[in-house]
Order: structure tokens, then C-alpha cells, then sequence
């Protein structure tokens, strides 16, 4: 479960940005994904789809893209 544990620390790290700006929403997450974490992009999009049910980012629109590590750019909010 490699790729849930790492989908669940980005959405943490998400919500709460989120929470420090007071979001009611977010709609989008900007992912840059870690070669060396062996992860397609579709299987990350589909654990983050199941953790944001019944959060402020569910439905969330998510980008990523291949990088020397694993961080969350940016987020779009409400």
C-alpha cells in the first residue's frame, strides 16, 4: 500500500493549506511525483479520488507531473 500511504501524506499536507487559508473547497492539486517512488500518475490519481470522498477536496482536479521528488506545487482553492 506504497501508493495510498504516500496519496494519504499529500492530501494531509493539501487539506491542511487549505485549512490555513480558511478554504471551503479544493479544486485543484498540482503534484510534481518522484521517479524513484515507482508510482504511475493514474494510480496515485486513483487512491487521492478515494481519500478525498467526503472532504473539502473531493472531486478535486488533480495534475501531476514527473520530478526529482515528491511535493505537492500548489493548490487551488475556494
Amino acid at each position: 500500500m506504497h501508493e495510498s500511504h504516500i496519496a494519504s501524506e499529500l492530501l494531509k499536507i493539501a487539506l491542511g493549506k487549505a485549512k490555513e487559508n480558511k478554504a471551503k473547497k479544493i479544486t485543484k492539486i498540482y503534484i510534481n511525483l518522484s521517479k524513484k517512488d515507482h508510482i504511475t500518475p493514474e494510480n496515485l490519481k486513483f487512491h487521492l479520488k478515494v481519500l478525498t470522498k467526503d472532504t473539502i477536496a473531493q472531486g478535486v482536479e488533480i495534475e501531476i507531473k514527473k520530478a526529482n521528488k515528491t511535493y505537492i506545487e500548489n493548490i487551488e482553492i475556494e
